[in-house]
């Protein structure tokens, strides 16, 4: 079985993160996302995160909890955290899983 792989690229800007995701947010690449994610949180500079969702080609429940906690991290820390350019196939995800309105989702 081939292990997945989730790309991430950090794009900085003063006061915004843009965090380019590509591959698979699951149980196998969660640690690395959270990772990332919560060594920006601790940045007293940052105002906003924003997670580009456009090659995300899978989420699982694992994937789905850990944005949600990352998103409250976040907000703890007085970061917005925000997903943007979200697909059809993880919009509707959070849809029947009720996680849509715990998330910050930008139009994209």
């Amino acid at each position: 079985m081939e292990r997945p792989e989730l790309s991430i690229a950090v794009q900085r800007a003063p006061d915004e993160v843009t965090i380019q995701l590509a591959g698979e947010i699951d149980v196998l690449t969660v640690t690395e996302l959270s990772t990332v994610v919560n060594e920006l949180v601790v940045d007293d500079q940052l105002n906003r995160i924003v997670l580009d969702m456009s090659g995300v080609t899978f989420c699982d429940s694992q994937g789905l909890g850990t944005l949600v906690v990352l998103s409250r991290k976040a907000q703890h820390a007085q970061i917005v955290l925000a997903l943007a350019n979200v697909g059809d196939f993880l919009m509707r995800v959070l849809d029947i899983t009720g996680l849509r309105s715990a998330l910050m989702i930008s139009p994209n």
